[in-house]
């Protein structure tokens, strides 16, 4: 049976709703909010429309966001790299203004089609913990900027991802915008990642991000796993690990045997949980050493 027909054979189409092209932010917000959790918001559609089609989502109104002016760029804010909400995959991977973990991540999303439509924003907002985005973010330290009523707030994003598929925004808020930290000194990243075929998840997926003091030591280390938790995880013991101490293929083996450690994947039909945590550590060692590498570069 194709997996787009019910069990008669018939194929599978959304539930009946409501649809609304929003003119702006403030538009799109007072859509929500009158709709409240039944409402969602249409951006590159790549999670949304097929759980629509499957009936895992049933919306009874899509807001969508596409024809809003100024929501499209990539650029410099204040220290950070601020990333719009209908900013594509595609667009960050062809962006000479990205860098690190960044631009080493943004080539492995999905595949071309979903590169093209979907957005950092929608993947972020929809907190899969086999999405790989969040798991960079919260390597750099990247914050999300919520717009609701009431004006627009920061969320860290070690805040923001509260449990799977769940995010901390208000019933009434849209994501508009993510900023990344861009370092002032000398600094590096990288996603490594492991996938069954072009296109899929993540069977692990480790980003890493340092930066390093004007003596060559680590004043600032990130690194996060993907697809091996029940969200994106930080491996906070491996970061406090690099910080202080000069790059080497010995620390960084010994931070990527305490991310181990820290993930808990499970045991299915892509492996064993203790080949992923094999696969986690040697991914955390190769990530810190192409970022040590960069940054020293």
């Amino acid at each position: 049976m194709c997996a787009d027909r019910d069990e008669w054979g018939s194929r599978m189409l959304p539930a009946q709703f409501d649809y609304i092209a929003a003119a702006s932010v403030e538009e799109a917000i007072a859509a929500k909010a009158e709709g409240g959790d039944e409402t969602r918001f249409l951006a590159g559609g790549q999670s949304l429309l097929p759980m629509m089609k499957l009936r895992f989502a049933t919306p009874s109104k899509l807001v969508d966001i596409n024809r809003i002016a100024g929501l499209d760029a990539i650029r410099s804010h204040n220290g950070h790299l601020h990333v719009g909400a209908l900013v594509r995959h595609a667009d960050i991977a062809a962006s000479g203004a990205v860098s690190g973990a960044v631009a080493s991540a943004a080539p492995w999303i999905s595949d071309p089609l979903v590169r093209n439509l979907g957005t950092l924003c929608g993947s972020v907002a929809h907190c899969d913990p086999e999405g790989d985005w969040n798991s960079v973010l919260l390597a750099t330290g990247a914050e999300v900027v919520a717009q609701g009523p009431s004006g627009r707030r920061a969320i860290d994003i070690g805040d923001f991802v509260q449990d799977f598929f769940t995010n901390s925004l208000a019933e009434d808020e849209m994501v508009v915008a993510v900023h990344i930290p861009v370092p002032s000194g000398r600094s590096g990243g990288s996603y490594q990642k492991l996938e069954r075929k072009v296109g899929d998840y993540a069977t692990v997926g480790v980003a890493a991000h340092l930066e390093l003091a004007a003596d060559g030591t680590i004043s600032a280390a990130g690194v996060a796993m993907t697809s091996v938790a029940p969200i994106n995880r930080k491996a906070t013991e491996a970061e406090a690990l690099l910080v202080g101490n000069a790059p080497s293929a010995e620390l960084f083996a010994e931070a990527g045997a305490a991310a181990a450690a820290a993930a808990d994947p499970r045991d299915d039909v892509r492996g064993s949980a203790r080949w992923k945590r094999q696969v986690v550590a040697a991914f955390t060692g190769r990530a810190l050493a192409a970022a040590a590498e960069q940054a020293q570069g």
